[in-house]
């Protein structure tokens, strides 16, 4: 009998993370994926916004409840609940960056690491955009 495919263990949370965003309604997720640059810090970025800080703070609550129920994981740093302007959530191999929409247009980090690869994230998984 053939062995079941299992994701590893980055794909696994790269999901669990993106569920959790795309449930609390979050606005233009992309993933930036560092994999093939020298020296990145980490695999991938994944970002996107809120409209307000309230829902700012759902989506990065719902990303700790949503990667902490599917894969037992918790973050290893978290910081901008103060003002929810722009929350980072450290996974350590995934850095989930949620901004309110004018602080996502201002640092605009998918120009700033313009040389990632850059997906788009559509509600329906089968229709995903690389750049």
């Amino acid at each position: 009998m053939p062995k079941k495919k299992t994701k590893d263990p980055v794909g696994m949370l790269s999901e669990a993370i993106v569920d959790a965003l795309l449930d609390k309604k979050a606005f233009d997720p992309v993933i930036l994926d560092f994999t093939k640059i020298n020296s990145s810090l980490c695999d991938s970025f994944i970002i996107c916004h809120g409209t307000s800080r309230t829902q700012t703070e759902a989506l990065a609550d719902g990303v700790i409840a949503g990667v902490k129920k599917k894969t037992g994981l918790n973050p290893y740093h978290k910081e901008g609940f103060e003002n929810a302007e722009w929350i980072l959530i450290d996974y350590g191999d995934i850095i989930v960056h949620i901004f309110q929409e004018s602080m996502r247009k201002f640092y605009n980090l998918e120009q700033l690491w313009g040389d990632a690869e850059i997906t788009k994230v559509n509600p329906n998984p089968k229709k995903q955009v690389i750049l």
